[in-house]
């Protein structure tokens, strides 16, 4: 498994949104979302609006695999459920989402903080 470099990071800090498209079941990359994303350390997470019932936010926990894009920066990543118990790291992603987002005003922002995003949070990790 390989690392988000400085770069990347950076990059995603900056983009607005980014893409994301999951594997389907052979294999076959899915029609890429475009949705939000935030860093907390080295680390990458994204949050289905609204809940784990989108159906990206479903295809990208099952298939685990997929790609992310943010800017210039495109990767094959991996999909990690981010347990919904972990309130350190879920009060660190919140204040990062209000950080980068609330300008577009708290109804928006408030898809993607508090307990029912906790239970949407993917890890993206690179692979490639």
């Amino acid at each position: 498994m390989t690392e988000w470099t400085s770069e990347q990071l950076h990059a995603v800090d900056v983009a607005d949104e980014v893409q994301v498209a999951s594997l389907g079941a052979e294999g076959a990359q899915r029609r890429a979302v475009t949705i939000w994303a935030v860093r907390v350390a080295d680390a990458v997470y994204i949050r289905s609006a609204r809940g784990p019932q989108r159906g990206w936010f479903t295809h990208a926990r099952t298939s685990g695999s997929g790609r992310f894009t943010a800017g210039p920066v495109e990767r094959s990543v991996t999909f990690e459920a981010v347990d919904p118990q972990e309130t350190a790291l879920h009060a660190q992603l919140d204040a990062a989402y209000h950080a980068k987002y609330d300008p577009y005003g708290p109804r928006i922002v408030g898809s993607v903080v508090g307990p029912i995003a906790a239970q949407a949070t993917l890890r993206v990790t690179p692979t490639d």
